[in-house]
């Protein structure tokens, strides 16, 4: 059984380029496998890597892969500055550096026996997508189960083939909406947290995932609370300036959290203070 962590977190293990796909014009998915014989990585839905470009500086991403595949790691990136620029610039066969896995889970195992929610907007659908995996891998075990993802724009909608694929299961309810509209678009149109009345399930037995722009999450968890969902049930993915990964720099530092190593994921209830204060 592999390792869920390299030995040294501080060093990068050097894995290769397998595949790289153009998700839109800003963001694009890579998928890498451990260079090191027998390697490969465990990992926990909600967990991410710190990706290492020779020569160029390290960016945390989350991982979007399915955690049932252990030699083939895939993140999903927005090329946003030098580093992520670099990483687009990539091809089948480069080398990238990978430390990890770090941060807390989704609480998957947690969930079972309850309805789960997934609320994502925008790339934050690419680190609820292993919890996706996970459920849909052992469906059995959940009751039922929505996913809401709302979108800027139709082009801007992540992983369609995987949506509609999803959308088509008997035992799913899948949602989806943008803000902008354009002529070949006859779905939904408007914030996502308009999506949540209109979904079906248990308002007092469900765990909801909830994973965006931090305006987005907190008018997603208004709505939910209002609709009867515990706070002690939502759980979100905080995003920091996360440097170390280890909580040693503290650059992400969330309140007394530091959100490489308290988070990503947090309880609702135990931020709820901290996430209405804008500043932080």
């Amino acid at each position: 059984m592999r390792e869920a962590r390299q030995n040294d977190p501080m060093t990068p293990t050097p894995y290769r380029v397998l595949e790289k796909r153009r998700e839109q014009a800003d963001s694009f998915t890579l998928e890498l496998a451990s260079i090191n014989a027998g390697g490969g990585q465990n990992f926990r839905p909600g967990q991410f890597n710190m990706l290492y470009v020779f020569g160029v500086g390290e960016v945390p991403i989350s991982i979007s892969g399915d955690p049932a595949n252990a030699d083939r790691l895939v993140h999903t990136i927005r090329n946003v500055g030098g580093v992520t620029n670099a990483m687009a610039g990539l091809n089948k066969g480069d080398v990238i550096g990978v430390r990890g896995p770090f941060g807390s889970a989704w609480p998957v195992k947690e969930a079972e026996g309850d309805d789960v929610v997934i609320i994502a907007g925008g790339v934050g659908l690419a680190p609820l997508r292993p919890a996706i995996h996970h459920v849909l891998t052992d469906r059995s075990k959940y009751g039922r189960f929505v996913i809401l993802y709302g979108a800027r724009t139709p082009r801007d909608i992540m992983f369609m083939p995987e949506l509609m694929k999803w959308r088509g299961r008997f035992d799913t309810q899948v949602e989806v909406t943008v803000d902008r509209t354009s002529n070949d678009w006859s779905g939904n149109v408007g914030a996502v947290t308009k999506l949540i009345p209109r979904a079906d399930f248990d308002r007092g037995r469900a765990t909801v995932l909830v994973c965006g722009p931090e305006i987005m999450m907190r008018f997603a968890i208004a709505e939910l609370d209002g609709s009867g969902v515990s706070k002690d049930s939502i759980y979100v993915s905080m995003e920091r300036n996360m440097k170390c990964a280890v909580g040693f720099c503290g650059h992400c530092q969330f309140g007394g959290y530091f959100v490489c190593r308290d988070g990503p994921v947090f309880p609702y209830g135990k931020i709820e203070a901290l996430l209405k204060i804008r500043e932080l």
